[in-house]
């Protein structure tokens, strides 16, 4: 692990320590996920030597052979929109799909996570900010496309994500993060699901203390802890 490496994640770690005394929770309530799309196998590989246990990636054919080299090391979670053709690809190697935002795509990860006799924790992705340019369900069609999921045995909604705007003052994304979590809680309270869905999979290098202050349990860090090459 380079030096520059070790100084980021212990920055990242006091930051998160910082934001979570801010909002009155613990820093184990707030786990983090190395993205790298933008870096090396090289740098892949000392991330998760560092510590890092959670890897993102958002396109399987850039993914590909970071999990051919390190699938074993790490718990491996796919962020980026997920075309139905890569499904094939995707489920079975990444625990985690932060990206579920159609019904054509459940059904899909359903097909072939029945296939294989496994269950896939998903997050439901919202845009809430309502960007055209943002993937997601309008957050109105939460509830139904709960009720969808529901006969689907071998997806399990472990939370919602989103994806804020890139704000020059991170504060400014306080509304989009609140949003999801009150999505997350209108969808226990209605009791949608017959479980509880807890996670929320938000905030990124430039605005995930808001999203810590806001009640994140995942953060997807790029830039900010491993770089960009």
């Amino acid at each position: 692990m380079t030096v520059e490496l070790k100084e980021r994640i212990e920055e990242v770690r006091k930051r998160i320590a910082t934001a979570c005394a801010r909002a009155g929770r613990s820093p184990e309530e707030v786990r983090v996920i190395a993205v790298t799309k933008y870096v090396s196998l090289e740098t892949t590989g000392q991330a998760l030597r560092s510590g890092l246990t959670d890897v993102g990636e958002n396109r399987w054919q850039d993914a590909a052979a970071k999990w051919e080299a390190f699938g074993s090391e790490g718990v491996w979670h796919f962020i980026g929109h997920l075309q139905t053709n890569k499904v094939k690809d995707v489920v079975g190697r990444f625990a985690y799909i932060h990206s579920l935002d159609r019904l054509s795509l459940a059904k899909e990860i359903e097909k072939k996570a029945s296939a294989l006799g496994i269950e896939v924790p998903c997050f439901i992705q919202l845009n809430v900010s309502g960007e055209e340019t943002k993937y997601g369900l309008e957050p109105g069609e939460l509830l139904d496309f709960a009720v969808e999921l529901r006969s689907m045995k071998h997806i399990r909604v472990t939370g919602l994500m989103t994806m804020a705007p890139y704000e020059a003052e991170p504060e400014a994304t306080r509304p989009v993060f609140r949003g999801l979590r009150e999505w997350r809680d209108r969808l226990n309270r209605e009791a949608v699901l017959d479980y509880e869905v807890t996670g929320l999979s938000m905030g990124m290098s430039n605005d995930f203390e808001v999203a810590i202050e806001e009640g994140a349990t995942w953060v997807r860090l790029g830039s900010v802890l491993v770089g960009k090459e």
